[in-house]
């Protein structure tokens, strides 16, 4: 892997090609949202990406935004929420070790940051959607999307839907879904607000003037160029888990899977700053989807390759996928059956493909790989239990319990590849600042986004990545726009 270039000392820069107050390298919801605060602080703002055009990751995403504590469609929906239950939960979910100053901030703030969302011309319209899924139809504007209603949580802290989904007509997941709508409302907020931005721009590395970051050099169609900034810095530019090598190196258990992301999530933006003395945090921790329908998920039977249950599968499918992949090393099996398999058709429309199917446990038994019985004894107990509405193995809730009866399907999901991204980077206070290794601020230099550790230190659930990248993208860029020399 080729190490970052070190920065540039400005005294070696013979011409900047352009200037700016504010300089932010990536333009997806992070960095727009640094653009957008910058200027309203009054700064002259410069974004680049180096992309053809906006959005990054987030354009790619179901446009799902962590958001609660209250808010006016969490009230609508007849919600009820707080800042202290919505910390509580995340402090619980989002870690071991989660950022807790972060976090504070984050649901302290997260009443306002929807105000600020809705000013910027985001729309949250509908009810609320409570069939498991990825993300909800068109109509609908809020769900749970962090196992908030399921085991262990909802026994622990009061259960809230906080998955805030942007409105958007005639949305195709997996093509162009509401992570899409968002960022084209954050763009044209911020070219609003006065941001110039430049797209098919790289940014290859910081600028140092006396110990303080004082641009970026980057590379535009195939020229290399140095952008000055009067007075900061953020970086925005994504995660990681594009670069094959420095995936391997700190997150090794991501290696196999699929990138959900972009080409540039290449950790080019973190890769820079260690250069420039950066500490970074939680290298290690991703986020891993799993590759099941939700809906089928909920009403089957997960199982080891032991053919043991190890989860309650009712809870927040991305919960699940890095239980299986990090807990299970991803060898799995899935096993419903025939009355299940027409529920999750008329609820969701998907049709599961089964590896195997038969009315017998002990020839699925054989196909598995499992020890004679294993599989006859972990339905003959799930069924047990499911009759009398519990499920005191996994804690699944009783609306999700149904004794399995022949026939039998099994999806063999060993050698299914899970989404994946990084959740660790740049370490960063609640303002944006990035941290050097002894825990001072780098002068001049800002983070936000997946460039850095955020809200999911290690657990993760949906809406914290675009929440948390608005959130402290407004943050960052308004402190970089208050900094006066």
């Amino acid at each position: 892997m080729n190490g970052p270039a070190a920065p540039m000392p400005a005294e070696r820069v013979t011409s900047w090609a352009a200037e700016a107050d504010v300089i932010v390298a990536g333009f997806g919801c992070a960095g727009a949202s640094a653009a957008i605060e910058a200027a309203r602080a009054g700064a002259d703002v410069l974004a680049v990406d180096a992309a053809g055009g906006w959005g990054g990751a987030t354009a790619m995403s179901g446009g799902e935004i962590y958001l609660g504590g209250g808010t006016p469609v969490q009230k609508a929906c007849g919600v009820e929420d707080t800042p202290e239950a919505m910390y509580a939960f995340l402090k619980l979910a989002t870690g071991p070790d989660p950022a807790e100053d972060k976090l504070a901030a984050y649901c302290e703030g997260s009443l306002e940051h929807f105000d600020w969302l809705v000013r910027c011309g985001v729309r949250f319209e509908g009810g609320l959607w409570t069939e498991p899924s990825w993300e909800a139809p068109t109509g609908y504007a809020l769900m749970y999307t962090g196992g908030e209603n399921a085991h262990p949580y909802a026994g622990l802290v009061p259960p809230a839907p906080r998955g805030h989904i942007v409105h958007m007509e005639g949305k195709k997941p997996g093509e162009r879904s509401a992570g899409w709508m968002l960022m084209d409302r954050l763009a044209a907020a911020a070219r609003g607000s006065g941001a110039e931005v430049r797209y098919d721009t790289r940014t290859e590395r910081l600028v140092t003037d006396g110990g303080r970051i004082a641009g970026i050099e980057v590379t535009a169609f195939g020229e290399r160029h140095f952008l000055r900034a009067r007075r900061g810095v953020v970086l925005a530019a994504g995660g990681f888990a594009a670069n094959a090598p420095m995936l391997a190196q700190h997150a090794p258990r991501l290696v196999g899977n699929f990138l959900v992301g972009t080409d540039h999530d290449d950790g080019r933006a973190i890769r820079m700053a260690q250069a420039a003395g950066a500490a970074v945090r939680h290298m290690e921790a991703g986020q891993a989807s799993f590759p099941a329908d939700p809906a089928l998920l909920c009403r089957s039977l997960l199982l080891d390759a032991r053919g043991h249950r190890f989860i309650n599968e009712d809870t927040y499918p991305g919960r699940v996928g890095q239980a299986a992949l990090f807990g299970q090393g991803r060898q799995v099996f899935l096993l419903y059956d025939g009355e299940i398999d027409e529920a999750v058709r008329a609820s969701s429309g998907h049709i599961a493909e089964a590896t195997w199917v038969s009315d017998d446990l002990a020839e699925l038994e054989g196909h598995m790989g499992l020890a004679p019985g294993v599989l006859a004894h972990t339905v003959a107990v799930y069924n047990a239990n499911a009759e009398q509405g519990r499920d005191p193995v996994c804690h699944k809730s009783a609306r999700w319990l149904k004794p399995l009866v022949p026939p039998y399907g099994v999806l063999d999901l060993r050698d299914t590849p899970s989404g994946v991204f990084t959740v660790g980077g740049l370490h960063t206070t609640p303002h944006g600042e990035v941290l050097d290794v002894e825990g001072e601020p780098i002068p001049g230099l800002y983070a936000a986004g997946r460039t850095t550790s955020g809200i999911p230190s290690w657990g993760y659930c949906s809406g914290t990545s675009l929440g948390d990248a608005t959130f402290f993208g407004r943050r960052a860029g308004r402190a970089a726009a208050l900094i006066t020399h």
